[in-house]
């Protein structure tokens, strides 16, 4: 099974592309979307959306798993958060693939065995569990930790 791993935000959406055979994964793809931010909202949300569909019709997942939003400190904050989640969620559900949402701590809890681990962490465990893969950058690895997450739940 070819997994997606998502994870968003407006000025930068993390995604990873894994392969899933029983307990095996292996790495295929990650990069990051990044949002123009001197543009308008709309232009912003559209340009995530046009860049999510590429990655889905080059990659073809069977399923796509995102992380679920936590909620800031600062509420227009956590309302981008929740736009770009949105146009993530509706690019995915689009493409006709199968969705599941994870919260942070679970995200952690699967890759590297506690809830609070933090991100460079996850990004040693990640080195680990997919050998020789490059990451695009933190929003990459937690995108690609979203998808293992869902290999590991599914």
């Amino acid at each position: 099974m070819i997994i997606l791993g998502l994870d968003p935000g407006l000025g930068i959406t993390g995604w990873g592309v894994i392969r899933a055979q029983g307990n095996r994964l292996t790495h295929i793809a990650n990069g990051q979307v990044k949002t123009t931010a001197s543009a308008p909202m709309a232009a912003r949300l559209l340009e995530l959306d046009a860049a999510l569909a590429r990655v889905l019709a080059e990659y073809r997942p069977e399923a796509a798993a995102v992380e679920e939003v936590f909620v800031n400190a600062n509420p227009q904050s956590t309302l981008k958060l929740g736009q770009a989640r949105g146009v993530v969620l509706l690019a995915a559900a689009k493409a006709g693939v199968e969705i599941g949402e994870y919260a942070a701590r679970l995200v952690k809890k699967s890759v590297v065995g506690t809830g609070g681990a933090d991100k460079k962490q996850v990004q040693a465990m990640l080195k680990l569990l997919l050998p020789g893969v490059a990451l695009a950058g933190a929003d990459a690895a937690d995108a690609l930790a979203v998808a293992i997450t869902h290999a590991h739940h599914r």
